[in-house]
Parts: C-alpha cells; structure tokens; sequence
C-alpha cells in the first residue's frame, strides 16, 4: 500500500489517532502484521487498524458514548419542570409556560469552601484546639486572596467549632463592603461523613460514628448545596468555613461521584474549594484545595 493512499485512509478515518493508524498501516505493509498479502488484502487489513483505534463513538452523533449514570438535573429536588407536576392551577387561564418561566431560577450560585488553618492538635477539647501562630497567619493569606479576588461577598457561614470560627473571623476582616454576614453552624462541624473506599487503617470511627456524623453532613448538604431560589435576581458568592471531611463530601455529592470516594482527596489548610451551581442544576468545580497564593514554607494540612 503506498504511503500517499495511508495518509489518505488516516485523514478520512483516524482523527486524533493519526500516529497510530499511521503506524499500524505502515507495519502492515511491511508484513510486520502478518505475512505479504495481495493489494486487496492489504489495503483491508489496513482499514480493520484504523477502525480499531477510532473511539467508541455513536454513529448518529459522533460524541463519546456515556460510561456511567447519567446526570440527575433534579439532584436538589429544584427542578422547576419537576416542582409543578401534579399542581393544580388556580386559574384555568393561566399560561403553564408562563407559570414555568416564573419558577425558574436565573442565578448562579457560587461557593467557596474554605478549610480551617493550621490548629492545636494536642488540645483535650474543642475549645482547647484554636489555631496556632501558622495557622492564623494561614487565614491572613486566605481573607487576601479572597479579597483580591474582587468578588462581592453575600454570606459567610462558619463551623461551630473553635478552629473554624476562628478562621472565619480572620477572614472577614478582609472581606469589604456592608452587608457580609457571619453566620455560624452546627451542621458544618467535623466528622466521619461516610465509610471511606478503600478503606484506610489509620483512621477508623464506630459504624455509630458514621450514622450519626453522616446524617447530619448529609443534611448540611442539603441546606447550602443547591441551585438558587427563583426569587434570587443576581450571582451570588457565598463563603463557607468548614473542615476537610466535610467539604470533600460536599465535592463528591454536588458533582455526582461516589460519595465514599471523599478521603481520596487531600486538602490543605486555608484552602479554598470553588463550585460553581448554575439555575439548570448543572455543577462545575472550579478549584479544589487551591493554596497557591500562600508561600511553601506555610503550607500544611493537619
């Protein structure tokens, strides 16, 4: 087969996997497939590797056949089309469009989940672990990089718990304009949200432990991880002040990965972790545990 009929074949068939096909064809020619065949079998044999390094696509639509479960766009129970199946409408005059349209939210919800600093390990008690020196110096870096991100903040929400309080407190002294308010919750605060897969021997909390802890992470979830209010007329930027197991959960649940696959990711102190829920339902990751703007030297994750 000459070279110039290869290079047509890979043009017309192989896409993004030239290199490839280019080689497969090439050994062909050259019996390194197989023994010399006549023009008619060569050029068949040819084509069989080309079509064995095109992708799994359809057909119809040339995109990637789906792997896994599809999206759920009523993962927050806010689906518009969904919250007025089966209501009764007061005024048989009513447009349904209309009433839809109405129902819809049109803003993007923006999230930032911020990782407690760096805090005492050695305290007997909540109260005991505040942040050490590095750790407060880590939430100084992070109330600047929030900052300078010129972003018009609406909320910031804060685990109950001393170190994340603490956080929260530094952080908000950066944060400018009226209207930031600091509010503080008990769902938010650390704990085992589900067993972990694969499992880890270093860490190993009673199955009571993960019924009780995941129960209410779950409902933490439920509370500020969703898409916005129809009511709501602008983009929102929310900061929410909370603990690595709580926020990895958080990551797995919002885009729909296996919610035990959590402890597969590490996050640093005073990171920030960014998702992104736009009115349709969809959800994007836009950072997760960036800790980029602090120096090396403070960098932890305890």
């Amino acid at each position: 087969m000459s070279y110039r009929k290869t290079l047509k074949l890979i043009c017309g068939f192989a896409g993004g996997s030239a290199a490839l096909v280019l080689a497969a064809a090439a050994a062909d020619s050259r019996g390194y497939l197989g023994e010399h065949r006549g023009e008619a079998a060569g050029r068949w044999s040819s084509f069989t590797a080309v079509q064995a390094a095109q992708p799994a696509w359809t057909p119809a639509s040339h995109t990637p056949a789906p792997s896994g479960h599809a999206w759920d766009f009523n993962w927050d129970k806010r689906d518009p089309s969904a919250l007025t199946n089966g209501k009764k409408k007061e005024n048989a005059t009513e447009d349904p469009s209309s009433e839809q349209d109405n129902g819809k939210p049109k803003a993007t919800r923006n999230i930032l989940l911020i990782r407690h600093s760096q805090y005492n390990l050695s305290g007997n008690s909540d109260k005991e672990r505040v942040l050490t020196p590095l750790g407060r110096e880590q939430a100084e870096y992070t109330g600047k990089r929030l900052a300078a991100l010129g972003l018009k903040y609406d909320v910031l929400i804060h685990s109950s718990m001393a170190r994340a309080t603490e956080t929260a407190n530094i952080i908000s002294k950066y944060l400018s304009g009226p209207g930031v308010e600091l509010v503080s919750c008990d769902l938010l605060r650390e704990g085992a949200p589900i067993e972990p897969v694969p499992p880890v021997t270093h860490w190993k909390p009673d199955a009571v432990q993960y019924h009780e802890d995941g129960a209410r992470i779950e409902a933490a979830f439920r509370r500020y991880i969703h898409r916005a209010d129809p009511k709501q007329k602008e983009d929102s930027y929310e900061i929410i002040v909370c603990h690595a197991n709580v926020i990895r959960y958080f990551v797995c649940r919002a885009l729909q990965f296996p919610p035990e696959g959590w402890l597969r990711m590490g996050l640093n102190n005073g990171s920030i972790t960014w998702l992104t829920i736009r009115p349709s339902g969809r959800v994007a990751l836009r950072t997760l545990g960036d800790a980029g703007f602090m120096p090396p030297d403070k960098l932890t994750r305890t």
